[in-house]
């Protein structure tokens, strides 16, 4: 999603550039863009010089949110990926509200951050380096 957010302005990006660049499986990105593209994070453009683009401002998407599109669990405990189903200890279990607490926290957090903010941030970074990635550029 930084990727795509460095190149916002620019054509769409292939998931074979982003897998180079990255160091992510083609066969994994393709995956997630399926569920990206059907949350309207991505929009795909089709035909020759086609690829991802982001279906909204990088300040409008939260990594939460790309998270959450995703499906992947942002649990501390497995137990709480279910509501605790299939737990024999929940409803004596202590600690589940020291985890649900987390939770919660972990969730508020990556909610804050956005796609933008990362991108200012490889910015940033690719500015101090002595070795320019240049994902994003320098600013």
């Amino acid at each position: 999603m930084v990727n795509l957010a460095c190149h916002s302005g620019d054509k769409p990006v292939t998931l074979k550039d982003i897998s180079l660049e990255e160091g992510i499986s083609l066969s994994y990105l393709e995956q997630l863009f399926v569920k990206l593209r059907k949350g309207k994070i991505v929009k795909s453009v089709r035909g020759p010089g086609g690829g991802y683009v982001l279906g909204k401002p990088p300040a409008k998407i939260s990594v939460g949110e790309v998270i959450a599109v995703v499906e992947e669990p942002l649990n501390p405990v497995a137990c709480l990926d279910n509501g605790a189903v299939g737990c024999d200890r929940a409803e004596r279990c202590i600690t589940q509200k020291v985890w649900k607490g987390l939770a919660e926290k972990i969730a508020e957090f990556l909610n804050s951050v956005t796609i933008e903010d990362l991108s200012h941030e490889v910015r940033f970074h690719d500015s101090k380096s002595t070795v320019n990635t240049n994902v994003c550029g320098t600013v």
